[in-house]
């Protein structure tokens, strides 16, 4: 398993932008299909987006579509969420997953998880 540490969490108000890091542990990075999830206060973990292995294959939830961007860069062992347009309904911990191979939206199967950073965005 890889070891997983998120960055770029903070406070933005809305409309804003800001961009979270998950750096990555181990040599075997590229194999792995990475997730971001989030948590907000007195919810399920949900799923926001993923990315497989080489970077070609990204899947979102709808409601970050158009405003969200997840991107790796293998060589520097980090996968990158980009977040646009924020609302406050964006608040919440992020965190980043990873797993061998297959990209799945379902948190439990993965098996690397990140302690989470927080983004607050105000209104």
């Amino acid at each position: 398993q890889v070891q997983l540490v998120e960055s770029g969490g903070g406070l933005v108000q809305a409309g804003g932008s800001l961009r979270l890091s998950c750096a990555a542990s181990g040599r075997a990075f590229k194999i792995y299909a990475m997730g971001w999830f989030r948590q907000a206060p007195g919810k399920e973990r949900e799923f926001v987006a993923a990315i497989s292995g080489s970077g070609e294959g990204t899947y979102y939830v709808d409601s970050v579509k158009g405003r969200f961007t997840i991107s790796r860069d293998n060589a520097k062992n980090t996968v990158y969420l980009q977040m646009n347009s924020l609302k406050p309904e964006d608040t919440a911990v992020y965190y980043c997953a990873g797993r061998p191979y297959i990209v799945t939206m379902n948190a439990p199967e993965y098996g690397s998880w990140g302690q989470g950073t927080q983004v607050i965005v105000s209104s």
